[in-house]
């Protein structure tokens, strides 16, 4: 089995079931002596995802920031997302409990790359994911999560037309499911105005197509909810193609999507392709539900960073603020306004 490059820091220690408590009795106390806000990832540690008020992916979290009324907003995730409540709501304080929470994908694209391939293609519309930085986003006309990355593109050629040059970044494999789901696979004219950066998260690029294969033979029985940052999607969306895996098998799914399907089928039986902490959630959501990992391995060193003793401190002395330049923050906030009003 592949090990994949993001796992190279251990898990947090664990805590004791009687730490856990206290600790978590603590954070809700000072999040309501704080008036604020505890927003945390699916991806996050399981004691992380007890004590948020608010759970979910990067779009529903996005929402949730744009419509809190909380003076301080506690983000349990990554670097950018943090940045992108900031860009939403500048008026509050943002809190991330660790500095160093960054993220793969993100780091596939700086400002500069973008403003050079925006003039290699005047004209183009930009579609950046939202798991990129502030600056990134401020040269974005539309931003987009994996749950809406589709409605999106089709969105700008239902306004712009059908024939717009699109610059859809940074993940190439979710670029490549969108190319599929649009049609534009078959239509090499259009395919040629739409151009992937090479980007990806490297979590999700290491679940490969073997362990379609593997997980699969093993589990026949099982239904396959890949998300499509994968390695594995394109190869999935391939085989469903040929008629090689019957489709009503495979699901390609935000997060958002992997938990609303296990909810209506919770006596199921599903291998779930995305990082593992997604697992948590769903079997809260769905205990008779028999979950299985595409790949063990598949652990974001960064989603795992935030602990409860560092929400605690972070909460106790506001400490680790997160803000965005105002002029940053003023162009960013349209292509994510954009993206939220999509859904």
């Amino acid at each position: 089995m592949q090990e994949l490059p993001t796992i190279q820091a251990p898990m947090p220690d664990a805590l004791a079931p009687d730490e856990v408590a206290a600790l978590s009795a603590e954070i809700r106390a000072l999040a309501e002596q704080r008036n604020a806000v505890i927003l945390a990832h699916n991806y996050q540690v399981p004691e992380i995802q007890d004590v948020a008020d608010v759970m979910g992916d990067s779009l529903a979290l996005s929402r949730q920031a744009a419509a809190t009324d909380a003076e301080v907003i506690a983000f349990c995730g990554v670097h950018f997302m943090a940045e992108t409540a900031s860009i939403l709501s500048p008026e509050k304080v943002v809190l991330i409990p660790d500095l160093d929470a960054g993220c793969s994908l993100a780091d596939s694209i700086d400002a500069d790359q973008l403003r050079a391939w925006k003039v290699e293609h005047p004209g183009a519309l930009v579609v950046m994911y939202v798991n990129t930085s502030a600056e990134v986003k401020a040269e974005t006309d539309y931003c987009c999560t994996s749950s809406n990355a589709v409605s999106v593109v089709e969105h700008i050629w239902a306004e712009h037309g059908p024939d717009t040059e699109i610059l859809f970044g940074p993940d190439m494999w979710l670029g490549a499911y969108v190319e599929r789901e649009t049609g534009l696979v078959g239509d090499a004219e259009r395919r040629a105005r739409f151009h992937v950066w090479d980007g990806e998260c490297h979590v999700h690029a290491g679940i490969r197509p073997d362990d379609i294969a593997r997980t699969r033979a093993e589990n026949p029985e099982a239904e396959f909810l890949i998300h499509p940052e994968c390695g594995c999607s394109t190869q999935a969306m391939e085989y469903v193609a040929a008629g090689d895996i019957e489709p009503d098998g495979v699901h390609m799914l935000s997060t958002s999507g992997m938990l609303e399907h296990v909810e209506a089928h919770p006596d199921g039986s599903f291998i779930v392709a995305t990082e593992n902490g997604m697992l948590y959630p769903l079997q809260q959501a769905a205990p008779q539900a028999n979950l299985i990992e595409a790949n063990r391995m598949a652990f974001c060193k960064y989603m795992k960073m935030i602990t409860l003793p560092k929400l605690r401190d972070s909460l106790l002395d506001l400490r680790f603020e997160v803000s965005v330049p105002a002029e940053i923050a003023a162009r960013a906030k349209l292509p994510i306004e954009r993206m939220v009003a999509i859904g």
